[in-house]
């Protein structure tokens, strides 16, 4: 009995209120109690942030009732800047994951109002010299040989300044972070390698959303800076990130792969049909995650030379934890982690960036549904054409002595069956090819991807020119890349009805018509054996019917009025004159031997032999077949990187919450020396 009423006693005890949410209020509510108390903030900031309760506090206050207390809000942002000069970890620690909470809610609140930026400043400064305090503290800590913590919230507090508005060119905080530059504290941290480890990925993401801000609308000093930057440390640092990243996110797509090979065939039905029930929407959030550091690596190339290097790189060192943007199987087993050397495989997983891009993107292409993918494969495709144009990258990329071994994903299919050369070193031209034969070969279906086609077939133009120009003699199976064109010719021909009301069919045939004649003029200068030109002509005769077909169907629309693709159906009409001179041309000499011969159906070799026999034939010089334009960002691609910068932007700041409130930031007392 007594028992119980002891019971009963103690759940009818005041509810205590944590000490901290105690002062939350006094300092929203009650800030004349403050101004009375010389040790308040002193006291305040020992205390651990109890950063659901703040979120809270401010989040329940509308607009008006926001900027009536406005004035507190400035005080403890200002005593938040203020703090982080202290000598004592704690005390700087619990200031910056305040100043975290109060920055990202601060943004919640005002995100739908029409003068967010400012309302920004309405509400947090009173002048702008916290601003220049903040960032110059934040620079301070960042340089400084602290402990990782307060470097690593430091990040965590400037990508929430950054990550504020989702249009970042909105973000009028922003300012500030371009007069008072953060480039070399960031820069320092990525040629640290232990710095790197931890806070690598946080520093590229803020270094890469920072030089998006207004980049094609005025100058940006992170542009500039980026754009010159030659310290190798650092360069290898940033590339080390990114190369990482893509290194885990491989391993872990590979790992159900192997473990497919090992199990019995009822355990591997089991998984199929637990696969069918997987969600698309999850496959989507894991490709898109790596959104973020896909940008990062565009930036590098598009802006920095020196970059190009990096991308041959050698990555030794595996220590690097998982990417926090990366969420692939995350509830793997943690003895299978990517940070142990012994389960990787250099047949199988990435030596160097280059090689790590060209497998991710292997990965990518194996989703034909999701939009994620679609994105996330068009923004691998657009640095690809950015290396493409490289003469330094290309040079790497065609060097005979640079060989890796690559393991591209493919798709399985019944009608063809898979090469082992992925497993045989060989450059990494050779797998770039591959990689788009690939892509070529598997994309051809209803929901047809015309931009992704041009870019690829693009890439291969540009890789066609460098080897013509520089005399490159690339040892390579041009039969693939052939028979994959022609397929996609076929492809276009066949569904023309269909492709015709939403896409300029016209511009991709004359793409791909212009690459054979580019083969046929400069072919050469480049083409590794006589015996290649051989082949090629078979393959013009074999396919004959495919190009017979498509003049029919361009003959067609040049007698209509109305068609809207006319200047490209000319273009198109007089780049088939060649391809269909050689066609009409061996098709005659190839009648005139089996008449003479009496075969009815002759052997590959005995069409070589005639082929060989009979280059008797003039053709049209075609020009400008190895010009192309040069990649600009802008206009063309200007709204496609707002939108995948929005995206990235709205992905980090989700990710901020959780990271923030993470319990290694809670630390004892210590003293700063």
């Amino acid at each position: 009995m007594n028992s119980r009423k002891r019971s009963g006693s103690t759940s009818k005890r005041p509810f205590q209120k944590e000490k901290v949410v105690f002062y939350y209020e006094q300092i929203l509510w009650n800030k004349d109690s403050i101004e009375t108390n010389s040790q308040f903030w002193e006291e305040f900031f020992l205390l651990q942030p109890n950063t659901d309760t703040l979120e809270s506090e401010i989040s329940k206050l509308n607009l008006d009732n926001l900027i009536g207390v406005k004035d507190n809000i400035r005080l403890l942002f200002s005593e938040c800047i203020n703090m982080l000069n202290s000598d004592n970890t704690k005390r700087i620690i619990n200031s910056l994951q305040t100043l975290c909470v109060l920055v990202l809610t601060i943004f919640k609140k005002t995100a739908a109002t029409l003068d967010c930026d400012f309302q920004i400043i309405n509400i947090l400064m009173n002048s702008e010299t916290n601003m220049k305090k903040l960032i110059i503290s934040c620079n301070y800590l960042l340089t400084s040989n602290f402990a990782d913590a307060p470097k690593s919230l430091c990040l965590k507090l400037m990508l929430a300044l950054v990550t504020g508005t989702d249009i970042i060119n909105k973000n009028v905080l922003l300012e500030y972070v371009m007069i008072n530059n953060l480039f070399e504290s960031i820069i320092l941290l990525l040629s640290d390698p232990i710095s790197r480890v931890e806070m690598g990925h946080d520093a590229v993401i803020l270094l890469t959303l920072i030089v998006n801000y207004r980049k094609n609308e005025g100058p940006n000093p992170y542009v500039f800076q980026l754009s010159l930057l030659a310290d190798e440390q650092a360069l290898n640092g940033y590339g080390y990130v990114i190369s990482n990243s893509l290194i885990e996110f491989c391993h872990q797509y590979s790992l159900p792969l192997t473990d497919m090979q090992t199990i019995s065939w009822f355990s591997s039905l089991s998984n199929i049909v637990g696969n069918m029930f997987v969600s698309d929407e999850g496959q989507s959030q894991q490709i898109r995650a790596n959104n973020a550091l896909l940008l990062a690596l565009y930036e590098a190339v598009h802006l920095n030379r020196n970059f190009i290097t990096t991308l041959a790189h050698t990555q030794t060192d595996t220590s690097s934890p998982p990417s926090p943007s990366n969420t692939l199987n995350s509830g793997m087993n943690p003895s299978m982690s990517i940070s142990t050397p012994q389960f990787i495989d250099s047949t199988k997983y990435p030596t160097n960036l280059f090689v790590a891009v060209f497998q991710y993107c292997s990965i990518v292409m194996q989703d034909h549904k999701s939009e994620s993918s679609i994105i996330n494969l068009k923004l691998a495709f657009i640095l690809l054409i950015c290396i493409s144009e490289d003469t330094f990258a290309n040079s790497m990329m065609h060097d005979s002595n640079l060989t890796f071994k690559v393991f591209l994903h493919r798709a399985h299919m019944r009608h063809r069956k898979l090469s082992d050369r992925s497993f045989m070193p060989q450059p990494l031209t050779n797998t770039l090819l591959d990689l788009l034969v690939e892509f070529m070969v598997t994309h051809m279906m209803k929901k047809f991807p015309m931009e992704l086609y041009l870019y690829a077939i693009g890439i291969i133009h540009r890789l066609l020119c460098y080897q013509k120009r520089c005399r490159v003699r690339l040892s390579y199976p041009w039969k693939e890349l052939w028979t994959s064109l022609i397929g996609l010719l076929k492809f276009v021909v066949c569904q023309e009805p269909t492709l015709i009301k939403k896409y300029n069919i016209f511009n991709l045939a004359l793409q791909i018509v212009n690459i054979f004649n580019f083969f046929i003029t400069y072919g050469d200068t480049f083409l590794a054996t006589t015996n290649s030109y051989d082949e090629l002509y078979y393959e013009l005769n074999r396919e004959e019917k495919v190009f017979s077909e498509l003049h029919a169907m361009v003959l067609r629309y040049t007698s209509m009025y109305d068609c809207e693709y006319k200047e490209d159906v000319i273009k198109l009409l007089n780049a088939l004159v060649n391809i269909l001179a050689i066609t009409k041309h061996f098709q005659i000499k190839i009648k005139e031997w089996l008449a003479i011969e009496c075969i009815s159906t002759p052997t590959e070799s005995q069409i070589l032999d005639i082929v060989r026999k009979n280059y008797d034939l003039t053709l049209k010089l075609q020009d400008s077949l190895d010009h192309y334009d040069r990649y600009s960002e802008s206009p063309v691609h200007q709204y496609f990187f707002n939108d995948i910068v929005k995206e990235v932007i709205q992905d980090t700041r989700k990710h901020l919450w959780n990271s923030i409130k993470n319990p290694l930031f809670q630390t004892s007392d210590s003293v700063l020396t």
